[in-house]
């Protein structure tokens, strides 16, 4: 069979493939409620044949939002509101469930990508002053950010902790730590947001020192049956920015801590970044964390072939490949890959009468009759 398609444990948690789909805001919650959108979208990839799916970024407080629209898991309503898509998509997908825990830091407060992204100035309607750091802004002429206090930080942390502690009663089976894409515990770890004169800025282990609390603090809080990962960008893609050493460096100190696995992405913290787009383009850093860490890694960016993903693990690249666009195009993508690649994919009973007749292995114990 396809090595893409083995079994892959992320500590106690065994994923049936190693295709795993990205989380991917949507910027349609109502102050961080999910909808009847969520219902709809995270349904549909749910019933892709995918290993796991990771719920998009959800905001730890609402300050922590990168829109008005972003998904939260602050309050009560939040919770509930999750609840009633989680419940439809236990009882009815065959597929693990993550979410990926965020705080936008000095990237909070901005439209949605289809009205502009642009940031929203706090006195603004819908806008709200954005934290960070230090009072650097992400890109010239915005709102300085306020720089966080000890207080400040210990809000952020707690606030991990609760959204955690939410999301294990939600039944959710794992939690990533979004360390990445520029922001609040990447901007701790970039030099290029992290101007700090204290021990949380300066050398690399200073500016390590928060992201290791936060993942501390959410480790603790939760059973140890439900690993926590964390997802870190490999480089700003900036000279003097974050780099693959920093993240080689992170991800054994959480290792050491009990980090279940890395997922492994790059830039976003800075406007002057200059990423070499291409195939597979993020893989070798996932391939360099994977062979100088040993912890189960998530490889992403631009894989959108089944023969490309498959060499990406045949070739101890990485462990599993996490897709994002490629599924908002193909939602089907995990069963044409196996199609392809002659393997078998979990589906609901009710769409077992699709599977092509030539492929009659092609659905999990498919078995349909019809009179």
């Amino acid at each position: 069979m396809s090595p893409l398609f083995d079994p892959l444990d992320i500590g106690s948690l065994t994923l049936s493939n190693r295709i795993i789909i990205a989380p991917m805001c949507q910027y349609s919650a109502q102050d961080g409620n999910a909808g009847d959108w969520h219902m709809i979208h995270l349904g549909s990839l749910a019933l892709s044949g995918a290993g796991m799916l990771i719920l998009e970024a959800t905001a730890v407080s609402p300050e922590g939002r990168i829109t008005a629209g972003d998904l939260g898991l602050y309050s009560d309503d939040n919770e509930a509101a999750l609840d009633r898509v989680l419940k439809a998509i236990h009882a009815h997908a065959p597929i693990a469930v993550a979410i990926q825990l965020a705080h936008a830091g000095r990237k909070a407060s901005s439209q949605a990508p289809w009205e502009g992204g642009q940031q929203v100035p706090p006195d603004a309607p819908g806008g709200w002053q954005a934290v960070a750091p230090s009072p650097v802004p992400h890109a010239e002429g915005e709102v300085r950010p306020t720089a966080l206090d000890r207080a400040g930080m210990d809000k952020v942390r707690d606030d991990f902790v609760a959204a955690a502690v939410r999301a294990v009663r939600l039944g959710i089976q794992g939690i990533e730590i979004h360390a990445a894409h520029g922001y609040l515990l990447h901007q701790f770890l970039s030099p290029l947001a992290n101007r700090r004169e204290d021990e949380y800025g300066g050398s690399l282990e200073n500016r390590m020192r928060f992201p290791i609390d936060v993942f501390d603090a959410v480790r603790a809080a939760v059973p140890a049956h439900c690993p926590v990962w964390m997802r870190i960008s490999a480089t700003d893609w900036v000279p003097g920015g974050w780099d693959i050493d920093g993240t080689v460096a992170l991800s054994k100190a959480v290792k050491a801590r009990g980090c279940a696995a890395i997922h492994v992405t790059t830039g976003g913290v800075s406007p002057a970044q200059a990423i070499k787009l291409g195939p597979g383009y993020q893989v070798p850093y996932a391939q360099r964390v994977k062979a100088e860490v040993g912890l189960p890694t998530i490889a992403v960016g631009l894989i959108t072939e089944p023969e490309q993903a498959e060499a990406i693990i045949a070739g101890n690249e990485a462990d599993a490949v996490s897709l994002a666009r490629a599924m908002l195009y193909d939602p089907r993508w995990p069963w044409h890959a196996a199609a392809k690649l002659g393997a078998s994919v979990a589906a609901p009973k009710q769409y077992w009468r699709s599977q092509p007749r030539e492929l009659k292995d092609l659905f999990t114990g498919a078995n349909f009759g019809q009179r």
